[in-house]
């Protein structure tokens, strides 16, 4: 997953959370800029996977309603399951240099074990 699909996934989660917000907000929220979340918006817009409608209950007529559309919620599960894919195997990686570090404390008689409840900064002492 590219670094603009993982920005397009994030959007279509917020968005199918609360298609009420504001693009200030949503760039807040992803803490990308106001600019890059219109671009992205635009977008998703231009590719059919959101579709906007003025927003009357706000007061304003610059507010927005984002609701995705048929194939909006369709590309947000395939990114879903390519976002998904992509965390479990940084887990397992992970999970995999866990267990590296500790067979080498372990093989050096190393006394650092601790509880993996403990703070390890407690096992400094």
């Amino acid at each position: 997953m590219t670094q603009r699909e993982e920005i397009q996934f994030r959007l279509l989660q917020v968005l199918k959370d609360e298609p009420q917000i504001s693009q200030r907000e949503l760039a807040l929220r992803m803490g990308i800029s106001l600019g890059l979340t219109n671009y992205c918006l635009k977008a998703l817009i231009a590719k059919g996977w959101v579709k906007t409608k003025n927003f009357l209950e706000s007061g304003r007529k610059d507010r927005y309603l984002y609701q995705l559309t048929p194939q909006g919620i369709a590309n947000k599960a395939q990114l879903t399951r390519e976002f998904l894919a992509r965390k479990r195997a940084e887990y397992q990686t992970i999970e995999t240099e866990i267990r590296d570090l500790e067979a080498t404390l372990e093989e050096t008689g190393t006394d650092l074990f601790f509880d993996r409840r403990d703070d390890p900064q407690d096992a400094k002492k």
